[in-house]
């Protein structure tokens, strides 16, 4: 799931596309995968279309937040948790630093 994502996260033109390994290291989740979009709105829209392609898989998150503020979209499928910022936010918060025993997990992105 962790390469869907990403490649969701690519194909709406996200960058920055971070995946991390979190296991043993957080009680939270599993994975974290941080990504960026330009501006808020583009945030969203990566947000929702990541919503979309897994619904169709049958998957849906477990929570969501900051779709009405668009500058940090957190989205939690409870072993998978993806945090998408405006590049601002992301170098104020640089949350990769937060697990630095953490794994960073290779994702195979088509181009």
């Amino acid at each position: 799931m962790i390469n869907e994502i990403s490649q969701v996260i690519f194909d709406k033109k996200g960058f920055n596309i971070f995946a991390i390994d979190v296991r043993g290291i957080s009680t939270l989740t599993d994975y974290m995968i941080i990504a960026e979009g330009n501006v808020d709105r583009h945030v969203v829209a990566i947000g929702k279309e990541i919503i979309d392609e897994l619904k169709d898989k049958g998957e849906r998150p477990i929570y969501t937040e900051g779709f009405e503020a668009g500058d940090w979209v957190v989205i939690d499928y409870g072993n998978i948790m993806i945090h998408l910022f405006t590049p601002g936010l992301r170098e104020k918060y640089q949350l990769e630093r937060l697990f630095p025993q953490g794994k960073i997990v290779d994702v195979d992105l088509k181009t």
